[in-house]
């Protein structure tokens, strides 16, 4: 037996869990250049959706369900009206600590971020300090070096109960909570690297912890006694908030349960008729795999309307690769695969004639080392003002050029340095070798359930979005390959299933992709609804005519479902080739705030065979993966599906659902005030406080009412509920959002009647669905 811990022991323990525990509850937030969507409250998911919106109602004024007005539990700095100046002087201090290249001064970063503050804020000069600043520094000059010590150091000051202090530490946190989800995004990626994922020592949230405590036990002097003595001993009386918080709640939640009932019975009469009323499509000349982004959607839709011989299916648009992409000439890595996940393999950039490589990656370094040189000179304090009077007209027509109208795509930031000529000539290749390479193309093709009946022309199609001027534009690209465009993952795919050595060694993990058969990729652009396809003069010629009608029928898809679009971006009425343009002089334009609506109103995920859902109309509202059990006997696939995908897509419905109701804690406010902050970390809106994490109002609201429609995610699996209940009790992940409902779980069962099933009590409890009303 362990000997038990003295008591000095036993108290840093105490201390350490309940530090440990604050801090678990900080959901990462990712950087702008990877920014993807994410439930800003994935730290409460151990408890009760209910429950958790209290929760963070009465420790941080947070808001979950529409109209909830939560009393939020007050620190010391608000009470003495301090609250704001804090939070400026911490998140000035985090800016230049994080800066990663946006300042030409730094922050000294070796010593930490909190004993590089308790340094400097002595001598910070930038805020108005409270009275009796003197008392404040004689404190500040004795206070402890170690975060944890100072963590120690103002409860007790404060003298915060035992029973009052995880609360309170949470409470401290959640205060910074922008910065605190960039902290925990380091600290997310340290697990993703097999680091200590426990160790506070790594956990930048522990320094930000004690800086926000060391700012309340610094002002304690400005209260009497007794007040902080009843500040102190009311963290006691967190509990019974909460559940008063909940009860205050209630009817919010009940108003959001019903709106979630209108959108399930929507996708049931889509599920449970269209596989009954239409007739089985022709046998596919052309497979096209998107994205399960809801935007997928209605193209999917209009492109086999247009063309029965389309087949479409959904699948995660990173296309299985666990990859990172590598730019040309750069020692730099992008990963391109949703945040859960760690990169196993690399994506290079690089010409298909190989021996042109180095004499392009010297080039492009020689561009790049004299665009860096020029902006470094021109940055520099002693030549700003001159710069602008020698230099500056030799911007205007650059400027007036960018202000015009456009149609034309700005140059992606991965291939900056090169011409057009030379990044057109570019082709992502996986680093692999064939064997590898056909285990992981099996995997693949197996998730995807393609391992057979192939078409003669198979389109793997990414998306991404366009916009300008914007810092959250990655917020419109993939969220599955972290916040890029899809085009790497599917040209690096479709150039790994067209190699002849990887088909043969295919054939030995039990699938035969024919010899007549190509793949491509191409990107459906979800700002204009345009595809681009890639790589085409390698379509054999026997397949010309297959790739003419697919380029056909993509064009008369784009024209119906901008058609659709319009009205909703408030265009009026037009011709097709005008709404076209007009989309692409929306996607260029500087001041352009509402691009697309990306996935706004985001209501339902369908993992089931597409003949469940062909030609229903789900209004871009729908996740769609294709999925048939009757190929997963080891339910192997049910178990990515639940614990990949439709995690990620409650990622995407729970942050739109939290920057809808409450932009002011969890979206990032009004975007015409965003300024860019250490590079990309995030923004400020305006010139300070906490970091805005989440969305920008006007990607929720367009300016008279919400574009979406605060709810949670309702998933419908097609699929024995046994079998759905064996992964559920095999993933804690998964059991948690289920029974703790963060979202719905519906199962669909038979060929016929199609019955549907809710699971709506933990353990397994199926009710079963009223038939749905006719469409």
């Amino acid at each position: 037996m362990n000997a038990p811990l003295n008591p000095d022991a036993l108290h840093a323990q105490t201390l350490a869990d309940a530090v440990a525990d604050a801090c678990s509850r900080i959901a990462p937030s990712w950087p702008l250049d990877r920014f993807i969507a994410v439930n800003p409250h994935w730290g409460w998911t151990d408890r009760p959706i209910a429950e958790a919106a209290a929760t963070v109602g009465v420790l941080a004024g947070m808001r979950l369900v529409p109209d909830a007005s939560p009393a939020r539990r007050p620190l010391l700095a608000d009470l003495v009206g301090r609250r704001d100046a804090v939070v400026h002087q911490i998140s000035q201090h985090c800016a230049a600590y994080f800066d990663d290249g946006q300042a030409r001064w730094h922050a000294a970063v070796d010593e930490g971020l909190y004993a590089g503050w308790r340094r400097q804020l002595p001598h910070d000069r930038g805020m108005a300090w409270p009275p009796r600043r003197a008392a404040a520094l004689a404190l500040l000059a004795d206070w402890p070096d170690e975060p944890m010590a100072a963590i120690d150091a103002a409860l007790k000051r404060l003298q915060v109960p035992a029973d009052g202090r995880g609360a309170c530490l949470t409470a401290w946190l959640m205060d910074l909570n922008g910065w605190a989800s960039a902290c925990a995004w380091r600290h997310w990626q340290a697990g993703l690297a097999q680091q200590d994922a426990h160790d506070l020592r790594i956990d930048l949230r522990t320094d930000l912890l004690a800086m926000r405590a060391t700012w309340d036990a610094l002002l304690a002097d400005a209260l009497p006694g007794p007040q902080v003595a009843d500040w102190a001993s009311a963290w006691s009386t967190v509990p019974a908030a909460i559940a008063a918080e909940r009860a205050r709640q209630a009817a919010g939640w009940a108003r959001m349960g019903a709106s979630e009932a209108i959108a399930q019975r929507d996708v049931m009469a889509a599920i449970t008729q269209s596989a009954r009323v239409l007739a089985a499509p022709p046998a596919p000349r052309v497979q096209a795999v998107f994205c399960i982004d809801v935007r997928s959607e209605p193209l999917r839709r209009a492109l086999e309307a247009a063309d029965p011989t389309i087949h479409t299916r959904g699948f995660a648009g990173f296309f299985g690769l666990p990859a990172a992409h590598r730019p040309l000439g750069s020692d730099w890595q992008q990963p391109q695969l949703p945040g859960l996940l760690a990169p196993a393999v690399t994506i290079d950039d690089g010409p298909a004639d190989r021996s042109l490589g180095e004499a392009l990656v010297a080039r492009r370094r020689a561009r790049l080392a004299a665009d860096a040189s020029w902006d470094g000179w021109r940055g520099t304090p002693a030549h700003g003002f001159g710069f602008v009077e020698s230099c500056g007209l030799l911007y205007a027509a650059d400027l007036l050029r960018q202000s015009l109208p456009s149609t034309a795509a700005p140059q992606p930031w991965q291939v900056a340095g090169l011409r057009a000529d030379e990044a057109a000539a570019l082709r992502p290749a996986l680093q692999i070798d064939p064997a590898a390479g056909a285990r992981l193309a099996a995997g693949v093709l197996r998730a995807m359930g393609m391992t057979g009946g192939f078409a003669p022309l198979v389109l793997l199609c990414g998306h991404g979005g366009q916009s300008a001027n914007n810092p959250h534009a990655a917020g419109l690209d993939c969220g599955a390959c972290g916040g890029q465009t899809g085009e790497v993952n599917a040209r690096a795919l479709a150039t790994l299933l067209n190699d002849a050595a990887v088909r043969d060694a295919l054939r030995a993990e039990g699938i035969d992709i024919p010899a007549g058969t190509h793949v491509l990729a191409g990107l459906h652009g979800t700002t204009t609804d345009e595809v681009t396809l890639y790589d085409t003069a390698g379509v054999p010629d026997a397949l010309r005519t297959h790739l003419a009608a697919l380029q056909q029928a993509l064009a008369a898809a784009g024209d119906a479902v901008r058609a659709e679009r319009a009205p909703g971006l408030g265009l009026p009425a037009m011709g097709a080739p005008a709404l076209k343009r007009a989309l692409q002089e929306r996607a260029n334009h500087w001041a352009e705030t509402r691009p697309e609506w990306a996935l706004a109103d985001n209501a339902a995920f369908v993992a089931a065979p597409r003949a469940r859902t062909r030609g229903a109309d789900l209004g871009g509202r729908t996740f769609l993966h294709d999925y048939d059990h009757r190929l997963d006997p080891d339910r192997s696939v049910l178990t990515l599906i639940l614990t990949a995908p439709v995690v990620v897509a409650h990622w995407i419905n729970l942050q739109y659902l939290a920057s809808s109701v409450d932009t002011q804690r969890q979206g990032s406010g009004n975007k015409l005030l965003h300024n860019v902050v250490g590079g990309g970390v995030g923004v400020f809106e305006g010139n300070g406080g906490d970091l805005r994490i989440g969305l920008p109002w006007q990607s929720v609201h367009d300016g008279e009412r919400l574009r979406h429609t605060p709810r949670r995610l309702s998933v419908f699996v097609e699929a024995p509920r046994d079998a759905i209940d064996g992964v559920i009790a095999a993933h804690e992940t998964v059991r948690r959002l289920v029974d703790h409902g963060w979202l719905h779980l519906l199962a669909v069962e038979g060929d016929d009647a199609t019955p549907v099933f809710h699971r709506r009590r933990p353990g397994g409890g199926w009710e079963a669905v009223v038939e749905a009303p006719a469409c």
